[in-house]
């Protein structure tokens, strides 16, 4: 089978996808992955597969200081954990329905705009520091000024700047980035007068709930912007890398480039999510994407502890073009195995390149995204039971799930 797949896959012009282009991001290679998020200040395609466009909804350009965003400061709770910082739990949502107003001003003191600069040639010819690009964040740990944002908003930066409510513009440390879920964690020394959000729990949201997204759309011009609407959907999948490793909160509350890495707020004010995608195709409109915070708060958590980000993998990398073929051939659709890490655990199970992976457990995997976000709900070293398809014969092995860090 494997044969006729590749014959077939080359007669179509379909090649493997290493880790460079691959969406399931499962390999040991050193090179970080390629993520479809557009560098700032490029224009925004479509994806041809989705006719998705990545909101790289934080590369916007011009964003000077963000002035005064409601001045009002509130108290968040504070819990213990095992976290180098205690701001980052779920608490118990109170049973009363802020207005908006109020909830603007609660949480708006710790929504910041994150601005990328890089090295660019000035009118003079000469190389200097220059902005590239800006989105926003929010501060969850006030203390020690912590900031949650997205990955694809201060990637390639050279520079970081944060401003913040009080008019401030500080310099911001990059503590860790992980393309491979499109997060970052930012820090800054000022900790003066500074507000966290309280963070709610995405895994209780309904659709249908109203929520709030507080960003900084459009640089200077459209600073501190407050949109509303309700829960569209939950658990959309995009196969998008990055946010392809989570089941996404859908909302119609309007999210525009410099949105990303804004929080998503609750009318409890806690943020339930990460503003990070939008659907963008003519004729379209309300379809923007959040990572879930629940499920964000491992990574983030460990991008605090240590810089980077450790995933559960197999070390594979996949070719979802494999499907199109399936489906003109009426082959079971799946995650078709385009290349297996040496000695890795794949490997080490048998499981070789030209295989179908249909299951984790007794979850059914149609394509590379549901093999990610499957495999990103267990943790290093637990063993779960894989089933494939090999010359037509399915099979199952037993897997110990190895290691993928960020770099």
């Amino acid at each position: 089978m494997e044969e006729e797949i590749r014959s077939e896959l080359n007669n179509n012009n379909l090649t493997d996808i290493n880790i460079d282009d691959n969406k399931d991001i499962e390999s040991d290679s050193s090179k970080q992955p390629h993520i479809p998020y557009h560098k700032p200040k490029r224009n925004v395609a479509a994806l041809a597969s989705l006719c998705l466009i990545s909101a790289v909804i934080g590369g916007l350009t011009t964003v000077a200081a963000v002035p005064y965003i409601y001045p009002t400061n509130i108290t968040s709770p504070t819990q213990t954990t095992n976290s180098p910082f205690t701001q980052v739990s779920s608490v118990t949502a109170p049973e009363t329905n802020f207005p908006v107003a109020q909830i603007a001003k609660n949480a708006g003191p710790a929504v910041v705009g994150v601005s990328n600069f890089q090295t660019g040639r000035g009118f003079s010819g000469n190389s200097s520091l220059q902005q590239a690009g800006s989105g926003s964040g929010f501060i969850i740990n006030a203390e020690k000024g912590y900031i949650v944002t997205n990955n694809h908003v201060i990637e390639g930066a050279q520079k970081i700047s944060v401003s913040l409510s009080d008019g401030r513009t500080l310099d911001a440390k990059l503590v860790g980035a992980d393309p491979r879920t499109d997060l970052a964690v930012l820090q800054i020394s000022d900790t003066t007068n500074l507000t966290a959000v309280t963070l709610g729990d995405s895994s209780k949201v309904e659709v249908g709930e109203s929520v709030v997204a507080i960003g900084n759309p459009g640089g200077d011009e459209f600073a501190r912007s407050v949109t509303t609407g309700v829960i569209s959907a939950t658990n959309r999948s995009i196969n998008l890398q990055g946010v392809a490793s989570y089941n996404l909160i859908q909302t119609d509350a309007a999210i525009n480039p410099g949105n990303s890495g804004g929080p998503l707020v609750n009318y409890q004010g806690q943020v339930i999510g990460i503003n990070s995608v939008k659907y963008a195709v003519t004729g379209f409109e309300g379809m923007g994407f959040a990572i879930p915070i629940s499920d964000a708060l491992p990574t983030i958590n460990q991008l605090i502890d240590s810089g980077v980000a450790k995933h559960p993998a197999l070390l594979v990398s996949t070719d979802d073009q494999y499907n199109s073929y399936a489906k003109i051939n009426n082959k079971p659709q799946g995650a078709y195995i385009a290349s297996v890490s040496p000695n890795g655990p794949a490997s080490k199970a048998g499981i070789a390149k030209g295989d179908i992976i249909t299951k984790v457990n007794d979850v059914q995997i149609e394509n590379s995204s549901d093999l990610i976000r499957e495999l990103y709900k267990k943790n290093v070293g637990d063993k779960v039971t894989i089933t494939y398809i090999r010359d037509e014969q399915t099979k199952q092995v037993e897997v110990t799930l190895g290691e993928l860090a960020s770099t």
